[in-house]
């Protein structure tokens, strides 16, 4: 990774939705928004690790928008 971060690919839908979201908030682009989100989650990470039924739904769901094979 460099030092200006890296790029993400967002499914269209779901970057049209965060637009949608922030309008009107303090958010200037879709990619604050995300960077704000992951932040926090970053900051307060689970106790409790994926379940086996998490692993594989989360799993299906990657290969349904073609992230995985």
């Amino acid at each position: 990774m460099t030092d200006e971060g890296s790029t993400l690919h967002l499914p269209a839908e779901l970057a049209r939705a965060i637009e949608d979201r922030i309008r009107g908030t303090g958010f200037a682009s879709v990619d604050a928004f995300v960077a704000f989100v992951l932040a926090r989650l970053l900051e307060n990470p689970s106790t409790e690790p994926f379940s086996e039924e998490d692993e594989r739904r989360l799993k299906e769901r990657l290969r349904s928008l073609g992230y995985i094979d």
